[in-house]
């Protein structure tokens, strides 16, 4: 009778393995525009916090700092005002896996990664590490196939595509709509950017967190159109490419996130996170499932 162990991609791999060893961290009575210059300049989402004992005390994302932009809170406000804390942690010799799963029911996308001291951090842990690490591993398997729906014998089994992982649900706001509407949207549906459409639903550009709080750096007002920030051409391939190329194409670009369309780049049909192949990729491929077996 075959024994079935619980085996999944990332067990084995610890939190070390995949880590960041750069920490970018600020005073807690830092401005925000000091935290904004920050994220901008290292291509990071969060900013820790130390207090005046050196000790950290809390984080403050891109989704704190857009919600200061939202209240009006003046950019030279203390980024304390703001902050979350205290920071979720995890060692550096714990496993991967469980790391993923704390990220995944807090609803976090990084954890900070402390040493034999809890007031020494020396690295963090972010979805695009993960993912990052994950596609080497998965990237040379010949065995990530699953079952297609065709009757064909010959088409039985067939690569992962974009379409078996991506999200239908595409956020969407009119290119007339205010940087508030788009600030509500975001915070709605908990996503990090949202699609800008024009003329008959056709995708125009995107709003993201980071184009919200370069605005609010440069004083940008709240009530102006979603056009006079969006970026644009929208960032999208095929649903019909392939799952691995999707994650190379997001990591190459540094973006952790991509629009899905057909056969028209200007009608998305979806998104594709780096956190929706992050969760996809740990646990579910079909040959590691089947590995499971021995």
């Amino acid at each position: 009778m075959p024994r079935v162990i619980k085996r999944h991609v990332l067990s084995g791999i610890t939190v070390k393995e995949a880590m960041r060893r750069q920490v970018i961290n600020l005073s807690q009575s830092a401005p925000i525009d000091y935290c904004i210059n920050r994220m901008i300049k290292y291509k990071i989402n969060s900013v820790l916090l130390y207090n005046s004992d050196e000790r950290p005390v809390g984080v403050v994302t891109k989704t704190d700092i857009m919600s200061a932009f939202y209240a009006e809170l003046p950019i030279k406000s203390p980024a304390e005002n703001i902050m979350v804390g205290p920071p979720l942690c995890c060692h550096p010799d714990d496993e991967l896996e469980l790391a993923l799963d704390c990220m995944h029911q807090n609803g976090v996308h990084r954890l900070y990664v402390i040493g034999t001291d809890a007031a020494e951090v020396i690295g963090v842990l972010a979805y695009p590490d993960i993912v990052g690490l994950l596609y080497r591993y998965c990237r040379a398997c010949n065995k990530g196939f699953i079952k297609a729906r065709g009757s064909d014998p010959a088409d039985e089994y067939r690569r992962m595509k974009v379409q078996d992982v991506m999200t239908g649900h595409v956020t969407a706001c009119l290119q007339t709509d205010t940087l508030v509407t788009v600030i509500e949207e975001l915070t709605k549906h908990r996503c990090g950017a949202v699609l800008i459409t024009g003329a008959e639903n056709k995708a125009v550009g995107v709003v993201s967190k980071t184009d919200l709080i370069v605005a609010y750096k440069h004083g940008v007002r709240a009530d102006v159109s979603a056009r006079a920030v969006m970026s644009k051409p929208v960032k999208s391939c095929s649903a019909g490419a392939k799952l691995s190329d999707a994650i190379q194409l997001m990591l190459l670009r540094d973006v952790q996130r991509i629009f899905i369309h057909t056969a028209d780049p200007s009608q998305i049909v979806g998104v594709l996170s780096l956190s929706d192949a992050a969760r996809f990729r740990s646990g579910s491929c079909h040959a590691c499932t089947a590995s499971r077996i021995l």
